[in-house]
């Protein structure tokens, strides 16, 4: 190891510049190593920002648990293979769904145990455990954040095989389900309905230590075809939908004096609860995120030329370009399931619309549907994955992309994992800033050497005061340039690095993240 030296930094950050560059300063090694960002010559270049995320489904076993009623120990080793991959492929978020269909994967005094974790609804695991504190803990120590995914309406998937238990809400609220086709729904103009989610939602900020609250694209479920008469096709006799049963709260509005059509009455429900879930994050953590995945298509009347398909305004009462102008998210996520080449839904036309809407300036970080990388004949080639992420690396306001789902990256499918180490994700990334949620930036970081017998062997960081760190973002000036890096707040010791290239190590710039993802003043330290 060689010694470390510093440039001392005691008067304000502004003084700071004045003093002489790294070359020609003298170091003072017996003080603490302090000091900010701005030294002639020796700037290390901005630190590289873009949300990379996976999605992690529990419903129907999807991702995790690979099946249910694993062992404890299995489930847990899964979680930490899926936390390894996305730690080697230099993922900064994993939006985990804690709530596939009015249950929980985690101990919860409002909903029961998922079945896709025990194999039968309100069975904890056994030894019990708290899957998502596990899920937290094990992502914070990888630099991870953690994004709790939740399902607003739905009561259970068609998959699901176990009988609901007396704790659930189809058995506490009857009234606030329906059964719509072979799931159950909870009715968004129900007011025990909406009153349950944002129950949900305030017991997961306030008990666990997340990252983000994200809700996915089942408002108002997708409509079912209804039966074709006996003996004839559906496409024979023109498409006609099944109508999601809201009959008692629709006749409760008209007779209270409602005068909304009934489509705008029910997109009504939804933008209440969007904003309603904006609030009550915000109100008990101002600085956490909160985001919405919807269906990739926007109103018909938004929408670019050319660009034709289901319209989730009209079918599912989502008005996501209302919430996006009311800045009621944090960051938008819109499902971009289809090829760039695939025109009627091209996945450049449609980020560039979504960038158009998001007047507000909030995050723009698409989902890019790597799971339809596969064995089957309509498999994407890898190489569409790596093009879109590119494709959205030069689309205004867009910064960032979430894949859907971990799977296809833990199998790593046809090279997928290996061809975005190789092309995309070279070097780490912090996520970006949210200066809407908090400007407040911590202070620069103290560097103090770390001695083993009488020799300096690294630096340990002490955080500054104000605003709490998550992360620090380091830079390693070697012969042949900068590297760069991201520590978890909770590692203190900085190592040396390793240059690919077999260059000797000069410098080290540390800088503080905060929750907001505000970057404090750098500190400087230069290597003899």
């Amino acid at each position: 190891m060689r010694p470390w030296t510093s440039l001392l930094c005691a008067a304000a950050l502004a003084a700071c510049t004045t003093l002489p560059s790294p070359e020609t300063a003298t170091p003072d090694s017996a003080a603490p190593k302090t000091g900010a960002a701005t030294y002639p010559g020796a700037e290390a270049p901005p630190a590289p920002r873009e949300f990379r995320a996976a999605w992690v489904a529990t419903v129907a076993n999807i991702d995790w648990p690979s099946q249910s009623g694993l062992p404890v120990a299995q489930q847990q080793a899964e979680i930490v293979a899926i936390l390894d991959r996305a730690q080697q492929l230099k993922l900064n978020a994993i939006v985990l769904q804690v709530r596939p269909g009015a249950d929980a994967i985690y101990p919860s005094a409002l909903e029961p145990w998922s079945e896709y974790l025990s194999g039968e609804q309100g069975k904890p695991p056994e030894p019990l455990y708290d899957p998502l504190a596990l899920w937290i803990d094990q992502a914070h120590q990888r630099g991870i954040q953690l994004h709790a995914w939740i399902n607003p309406y739905r009561a259970r998937h068609s998959s699901a095989r176990s009988a609901t238990v007396a704790t659930h809400i189809s058995r506490t609220h009857p009234e606030a389900v329906k059964a719509y086709g072979d799931a159950l729904w909870m009715d968004p103009a129900e007011p025990a309905a909406r009153q349950q989610t944002l129950d949900v939602v305030a017991d997961l900020v306030q008990r666990y230590d997340l990252d983000g609250v994200h809700i996915d694209d089942y408002f108002y479920p997708y409509p079912i075809p209804t039966p074709a008469p006996t003996g004839l096709a559906t496409t024979q006799v023109g498409a006609t939908e099944l109508d999601f049963p809201d009959e008692p709260a629709w006749s409760r509005y008209v007779a209270g004096g409602g005068t909304l059509p009934r489509a705008d009455w029910r997109r009504e429900q939804v933008n209440q609860l969007v904003e309603a879930l904006y609030g009550r994050v915000h109100q008990i953590k101002p600085w956490l995120l909160f985001g919405v995945s919807p269906f990739g298509l926007g109103r018909p009347d938004h929408r670019a030329p050319g660009i034709t398909g289901f319209s989730q305004y009209d079918s599912l009462y989502a008005d996501v370009e209302r919430w996006l102008a009311r800045g009621w998210l944090d960051y938008l996520a819109p499902q971009l399931y289809w090829p760039i080449a695939q025109k009627p839904q091209a996945f450049g036309a449609l980020l560039d619309s979504w960038a158009k809407e998001n007047v507000t300036g909030r995050h723009l970080w698409p989902g890019v549907f790597t799971s339809r990388i596969d064995a089957t004949p309509k498999s994407w080639p890898p190489q569409e994955i790596v093009q879109q992420i590119e494709l959205t690396r030069h689309t205004a306001l867009a910064s960032g992309h979430i894949h859907f789902s971990m799977s296809a990256l833990l199998q790593n499918r046809k090279g997928i994992s290996d061809l975005l180490l190789a092309q995309s994700y070279a070097s780490p990334a912090l996520v970006p800033a949210s200066p809407w949620l908090g400007q407040d930036a911590p202070a620069a970081p103290v560097l103090a050497s770390v001695m083993v017998d009488g020799k300096e062997v690294g630096l340990r960081i002490q955080p500054g005061p104000g605003a709490a760190t998550s992360s620090y973002a380091i830079w390693r000036r070697f012969d042949s340039g900068w590297q760069f890096s991201v520590q978890p707040a909770a590692q203190t010791v900085i190592d040396n690095g390793a240059d690919p290239a077999g260059g000797r190590l000069s410098a080290v710039t540390v800088s503080a993240i905060g929750r907001t993802g505000n970057e404090s003043g750098r500190v400087f330290v230069r290597i003899q």
